[in-house]
């Protein structure tokens, strides 16, 4: 038999204040005793009895009223759940009034959970209709194409080498779409220990520039590097490496007339700072707060013809996120396009000066 907490918890408070009465009627009593007469006995004993009695009763009514009004909260946060439980999509949130307790901070934090919850099952909702969606034209090629060689097509080379072609061409771009959701999944499920990892700024820089530098001869590259010697960062080196490339290979891809790109790196006493700057097609204002979704393209055709998924940017942000570091854009609409990265560095240990002499002494 289900008894309700609203009882359980009126009936233990109620007794415990019967009993501590009980307590102090007893020691009273005993006092009384020894100095009063017999029909003053008596008639302290009528009134404690009937004092009891009242002190119970009021006893019950407060606790209950008590109880009450905390289940009341705690029914409100449960038919929340309830109504969240029967329509996960809801935006349903648990309301009470602003106040100084642990019931309202409960309530707070349950309201950020729910959000966050609501935003990773909305964040997850998209990416399986986007992949879809992508994933549906490369197949659709690849199905008309195979129809019409089935048919007669095979039987004339121009067509067959042309659908050959355009088959390829689908099948690799479905293989940069699987190998970018792979690598976003990673990112998601980063192993702790790459988050312990170093990496020293100034030979990687250098190594990409150079690799930059001998896969794009037509284009001039500024590197601009203003990076102090031995500066280290805390990151993994392949996932700092991946990042510069996706903002390179995003300035490449989308200049226009003006082969021309800048990169510039600088440490200061705390933070790398990184700038990838073209001066390409640009991004228009809009645009700009949506190009760090997943599958988020300016221009969905342009960006199919350059081999884009719109998902390079979106790794990026979430990588540099991850290493408790930013990543932002500004852009101009025919000027060009400048990301901007800061990293935190590793702080040097500074070794006490009189604490390396104790030690070289002991060496000695």
């Amino acid at each position: 038999m289900r008894i309700s907490i609203r009882f359980k918890w009126t009936a233990l408070i109620s007794v415990v204040i019967l009993l501590a009465y009980i307590f102090v009627g007893v020691l009273a009593m005993r006092t009384v005793q020894s100095v009063a007469s017999v029909n003053e006995i008596h008639s302290f004993t009528t009134k404690l009895i009937i004092g009891g009695v009242v002190v119970f009763i009021l006893g019950v009514l407060v606790s209950f009223y008590a109880v009450t009004l905390v289940l009341n909260d705690l029914k409100k946060i449960n038919r929340t759940i309830d109504d969240l439980n029967k329509k996960p999509d809801s935006d349903s949130r648990i309301k009470l009034r602003k106040r100084n307790d642990e019931i309202y901070d409960l309530t707070v934090n349950i309201n950020k959970m729910l959000d966050r919850m609501q935003a990773y099952t909305n964040q997850q909702k998209e990416f399986v209709e986007d992949v879809s969606h992508e994933l549906r034209t490369p197949v659709a090629v690849l199905e008309g194409h195979l129809s019409m060689l089935q048919r007669w097509g095979k039987d004339d080379p121009e067509v067959l080498n042309d659908s050959i072609n355009s088959s390829l061409q689908e099948l690799k771009r479905m293989q940069s779409l699987i190998q970018e959701m792979l690598d976003l999944t990673r990112v998601e499920q980063i192993d702790s220990a790459y988050l312990e990892q170093k990496t020293e700024v100034k030979p990687l820089f250098t190594q990409v520039y150079n690799d930059f530098k001998m896969l794009h001869p037509d284009f001039v590259i500024n590197f601009d590097d203003d990076i102090r010697e031995g500066s280290e960062v805390k990151i993994y080196r392949n996932h700092l490496e991946q990042v510069l490339v996706i903002l390179l290979d995003n300035a490449f891809k989308y200049s226009a007339d003006r082969k021309e790109i800048n990169l510039a790196a600088s440490t200061n006493s705390a933070l790398l700072e990184v700038v990838v700057q073209d001066y390409g097609l640009g991004i228009a204002k809009n645009d700009l707060k949506r190009i760090f979704n997943r599958f988020y393209r300016v221009d969905k055709a342009r960006s199919r013809k350059r081999g884009g998924n719109g998902l390079g940017l979106s790794i990026a942000k979430r990588l540099i996120e991850i290493y408790h570091g930013s990543l932002e854009v500004e852009s101009v609409v025919g000027s060009g396009t400048v990301f901007k990265i800061e990293l935190p560095l590793v702080q040097p240990v500074i070794k006490d000066e009189q604490t390396e002499k104790d030690n070289e002494t002991k060496v000695k």
